[in-house]
């Protein structure tokens, strides 16, 4: 499926720069997270994942579990997650926000008032762990109206068959777990990694970014090496955890900094 919104304009521009991306995840809602989300670009992020918090995030380890617990504890929603990208937008049109997290939240919404103020809020794709493309087809066609990308996730477990499955109307990117089990739990070989992003992007003709398990400068750089783009989740909710928003940032501009500075092979 093709769709043009921030995110292809970012990775072609990536593309042209021969740079791969540094995509920063951060939990909505856990502690000073708007003035985190707004320190975002100037500290280097490329793309942001902006997480949905959720009572059961099934596909997260410790760290994002417990940041989803303090943002729901302090009061955040779906609807104030999107009220924090649409303040984001006031200051910066550029940067492109992907919303992550599960279907419980957006299917209680209703599919359709999510996709009309997803687009309000100046969201460019969604990552539904919990939704298979056997199950999207709604939701996916109501976000393509507003030129929001469904993204899909590809695992070490997906073989050649499920993998034509998985890109089929995938837009934006393709999102590569790079080990087996949840958030912050280990780290892929970079050898294996990099053959399977060779095949993930032969099979959807689309940038691929590798997340799960990468949690240091070194190999975010490595990883950068064979990836379109790195995804950090769990250290930079940790680093926010422990060091607030100048934590945060901090750790945003090392793993930035690498990252920029790797050559695909």
């Amino acid at each position: 499926m093709s769709i043009t919104n921030r995110l292809t304009t970012r990775f072609n521009e990536l593309d042209a720069y021969g740079r791969p991306g540094f995509v920063a995840y951060m939990m909505a809602g856990d502690g000073d997270s708007q003035a985190l989300l707004n320190a975002l670009p100037g500290a280097g992020a490329d793309v942001i994942e902006l997480g949905m918090p959720f009572t059961d995030p099934m596909a997260d380890g410790a760290s994002i579990q417990k940041a989803a617990l303090r943002a729901l504890e302090a009061g955040m929603t779906l609807k104030g997650t999107l009220a924090q990208a649409a303040e984001f937008r006031k200051s910066n049109r550029e940067t492109p926000i992907v919303l992550m997290g599960y279907a419980n939240p957006i299917h209680a919404m209703g599919w359709a008032v999510f996709a009309k103020a997803a687009s309000k809020a100046g969201i460019d794709g969604l990552i539904c762990v919990d939704l298979p493309p056997e199950e999207d087809s709604e939701l996916r066609t109501l976000l393509a109206e507003h030129s929001i990308s469904m993204i899909r996730l590809a695992t070490p477990t997906t073989d050649d068959a499920r993998l034509g499955r998985v890109v089929e109307n995938t837009s934006g990117f393709v999102y590569y777990v790079s080990t087996t089990g949840v958030t912050g739990a280990g780290s892929g070989a970079v050898t294996e990694v990099g053959e399977a992003v060779d095949r993930v992007r032969k099979a959807s003709g689309l940038p691929v970014a590798v997340g799960f398990g990468v949690r240091t400068p070194e190999h975010a750089a490595t990883i950068a090496q064979r990836a379109d783009a790195v995804v950090v989740g769990s250290a930079i909710v940790d680093a926010m955890a422990e060091g607030g928003v100048d934590g945060a940032t901090g750790l945003v501009k090392e793993l930035a900094a690498a990252v920029h500075g790797a050559r695909r092979a």
